[in-house]
């Protein structure tokens, strides 16, 4: 049975619009997951250093604390915060009158014993022409032996009367020397070439120096500072003395101060207050200071200043390069495995060798070319995105 024209365009129409209804319900409803893009990045020709990040604290390499050791009121204060001074130099004047006294009464007591000596001396003298007489008169059996013995004993008690006052007369040498420094002492001086970095002491104020050292002012030589870099107990396996480090300070963040590691402390600081060697909660970080020096002759840096510090533990310039974060876990032989973009978009995994590794960039030592992209991470549903290395420089607190 033959179906007319109408019947044919009313199926045909049907199945059209069937089909049309299932694409538009398979591409709205059900639609094709595309497949993640990655961000990526190109290996490049930079620089790659690895280094231990610290933060630490400026001060001058000499730093002195100028105290008084004699007590009473300080009348005189010949120095200025920030006055460059030489060792010597007068600093500041104590109340003399106690030591001058002193003094006198010292040398008073001196010229006393001498005058005794003087004294004793003559007595000597006498004991002895004594003691010779009865020597002869008993000889000639006109004098006792009793009394020859008794001259004898008084020749014998003035010559240790007589030692006995050179033992004194020592001793109150002694004496005048103390109250001599002592006296000294009320004068205050330099002790080195340096600046006034702070006044503990003003001028009237009353100084008590049996209880403890007072201080007076400090001085510091501000022609080369210290840097003390906190490390803590995690990388100070990797610091050691010797190895290049540079810091930034907060005030100027572009210029950088380069110089060497002088030594690493053997304990932390909090070891001076510690009566026992205990084990530290987990919850406790120890750190250990590793010092460097650095010129200052502008006097840029000033005393504590905060120190960005980085140690550098490894460095090389000039290499092949790819983000750290394209690397994947290390394999047994050392070596490393990288996604690499291929034709298409296609990625490939492909062995490498890696030599340095910073904070963001990584040395690449075989295994790719210049030029090559490596992928860093999945990122579902964005656009491809690539990164240069650029010869950038990364920091790192270790492998």
């Amino acid at each position: 049975m033959k179906l007319d024209a109408r019947k044919i365009v009313l199926i045909g129409g049907a199945v059209v619009a069937a089909a049309g209804l299932g694409w538009f319900i398979k591409v709205k409803v059900f639609p094709t997951a595309k497949p993640p893009q990655v961000a990526t990045a190109t290996a490049t020709v930079g620089d790659v250093e690895q280094t231990v990040l610290a933060t630490g604290a400026l001060e001058p390499v000499t730093l002195v604390s100028v105290g008084a050791q004699v007590s009473g009121q300080l009348t005189a204060l010949h120095v200025q915060l920030g006055q460059a001074v030489r060792k010597g130099q007068l600093i500041a004047e104590i109340d003399s009158a106690p030591q001058t006294n002193a003094l006198r009464i010292s040398q008073a007591n001196l010229t006393d014993v001498r005058a005794q000596k003087v004294k004793s001396a003559a007595v000597l003298v006498q004991a002895e022409l004594a003691l010779r007489r009865q020597g002869e008169t008993l000889a000639q059996e006109a004098s006792s032996k009793a009394d020859f013995e008794a001259a004898d004993a008084a020749a014998k008690t003035a010559r240790a009367d007589l030692l006995a006052l050179d033992a004194r007369i020592a001793s109150a040498n002694v004496s005048v020397q103390t109250a001599g420094v002592n006296l000294g002492y009320t004068q205050i001086r330099a002790p080195i070439d340096g600046t006034v970095v702070a006044i503990v002491t003003k001028q009237g104020q009353t100084v008590n120096a049996n209880q403890s050292a007072p201080t007076i002012v400090k001085l510091g030589d501000l022609r080369t500072m210290t840097v003390r870099a906190e490390i803590s107990e995690a990388d100070v396996i990797k610091v050691h003395a010797g190895q290049a480090v540079y810091f930034t300070i907060l005030g100027d963040a572009r210029r950088r101060y380069s110089a060497t590691l002088r030594s690493v402390e053997p304990a932390p600081e909090t070891i001076k207050t510690a009566d026992t060697i205990t084990t530290s909660s987990a919850a406790s970080a120890v750190y250990y200071n590793a010092l460097f020096d650095v010129p200052n002759a502008d006097g840029r840096l000033r005393t504590f200043m905060t120190a960005q510090v980085n140690v550098v533990l490894a460095q090389a310039q000039g290499v092949l390069t790819i983000p750290s974060s394209a690397l994947e876990e290390p394999a047994p032989d050392g070596s490393y495995t990288v996604q690499v973009v291929g034709e298409k978009k296609k990625t490939s995994p492909r062995k490498v060798r890696i030599g340095v590794i910073g904070g963001t960039s990584a040395q690449v030592l075989s295994g790719l070319k210049a030029g090559e992209t490596v992928v860093l991470a999945q990122a579902a549903a964005t656009p491809v995105v690539k990164a240069s290395t650029g010869g950038r420089r990364g920091g790192s607190m270790g492998l």
